[in-house]
């Protein structure tokens, strides 16, 4: 630990983490919006636009997979979808600027929200093994640890 102005010990990983959930929350923030425009205009048209925009093949497996489910979408499913990336992003958004700012109630408050989807992320790399969601959740694990282990220090 580092020495802060004003005398104040300023944990480095702490500040990263905080960071680390503010660029979740305002990803999430984003794609909140893009789900929202997407309510009145053909998500087919829009979708084969960014296909062709970023040079994708529509033919491999993993983009026809979500191809299938992007054009199956209904307007009632993007405005759930918008509403819970906007939840998301407000925990994330709250953690990271609590974290940012060194408050206690945001430690608890992240140790808690991030402990409880750790079980969840272990289920879905069991049945749907990919290396982000282990990385992910690799994270989300040395998260909790560190932060359990500064409250139970203090």
């Amino acid at each position: 630990m580092a020495r802060a102005r004003g005398g104040k010990k300023h944990d480095v990983w702490l500040f990263l983490i905080g960071v680390f959930k503010l660029f979740k929350g305002v990803s999430l923030l984003i794609a909140g919006f893009g789900l929202l425009r997407l309510l009145h205009r053909d998500v087919a048209t829009v979708t084969q636009h960014w296909i062709e925009v970023l040079g994708v093949d529509p033919d491999n497996r993993f983009i026809h997979r979500a191809l299938v489910r992007i054009f199956n979408v209904t307007p009632k499913q993007l405005k759930e979808l918008s509403a819970g990336t906007f939840i998301y992003a407000a925990i994330f958004t709250t953690e990271g600027i609590g974290l940012v700012s060194r408050k206690h109630w945001a430690e608890y408050m992240t140790l808690i929200s991030t402990g409880l989807f750790v079980p969840l992320e272990a289920y879905e790399i069991y049945h749907r093994f990919t290396m982000l969601k282990l990385g992910v959740t690799a994270i989300n694990i040395a998260i909790v640890w560190y932060l359990a282990e500064r409250v139970r220090r203090r």
